[in-house]
């Protein structure tokens, strides 16, 4: 695609595969159009919430649980105007694009298949698979080691061979942090980073005065 001269080169979000064990990435996602919201909620993590104990009233046991929501589209419009160009969406439609985010919820085929070789051997107890490090990227500002927790495809429009040309997908993930991680593992580093620039952006917003708010220096005092 190109852009007009001048203008600034829109980014896009998008999550991305690491396999930690060799620090490697093994898949970039890029959203083919930036959602027009992101509902992010963030729960915090209270001591004594439920317990209603006064001393623990102030007190944080971690960092708050960060959800974040949003809608995608995936279209293949453009691709098929020009078929020459893109064999693979005349052929399959937005399969392909759908398959790779599937991907980040199932285990590999292969480790299915090894599982069920062990089982065969009399194996008494499987350790479950560990999937790879997702990172969600809105911007270089925000990213963030996630774990999918929901997906939901909505196909909307169909080939004549019965491949999806449109669909939405509806995405929601869960931060990891340091609690679930672990401060040395990369995604328990990367979430610090995430953190640390939380902070830094904050630092960066001007405080206004109390008076802006009808209160005065006396805060804690009596009448003024």
């Amino acid at each position: 695609m190109s852009y007009p001269q001048n203008s600034p080169r829109l980014l896009k979000g998008g999550i991305v595969v690491v396999d930690v064990a060799t620090a490697s990435l093994t898949r970039v996602i890029s959203l083919q159009y930036n959602p027009d919201t992101l509902n992010r909620t963030l729960q915090p993590q209270a001591v004594g919430a439920d317990e209603k104990d006064r001393s623990e009233a102030l007190r944080l046991k971690g960092p708050a649980v960060e959800t974040i929501k949003l809608e995608a589209e995936i279209d293949a419009t453009d691709q098929l105007a020009d078929p020459a160009s893109n064999p693979d969406v005349v052929q399959y439609g937005i399969h392909p694009q759908l398959a790779v985010l599937e991907a980040l919820v199932h285990p590999s085929s292969g480790e299915l298949l090894a599982n069920s070789a062990l089982e065969d051997m009399g194996m008494l107890e499987i350790i479950p698979m560990e999937s790879a490090l997702t990172l969600f990227a809105w911007s270089r500002s925000r990213i963030a080691p996630v774990r999918l927790t929901d997906f939901s495809i909505t196909e909307e429009a169909f080939d004549v061979n019965l491949n999806p040309i449109r669909a939405k997908v509806s995405l929601g993930m869960r931060v990891l942090t340091v609690d679930d991680l672990g401060y040395q593992h990369p995604g328990g580093v990367l979430f610090m980073n995430y953190l640390i620039q939380k902070e830094q952006l904050a630092a960066r917003s001007a405080s206004p005065t109390l008076a802006s708010l009808g209160l005065s220096a006396n805060l804690f005092g009596g009448s003024s």
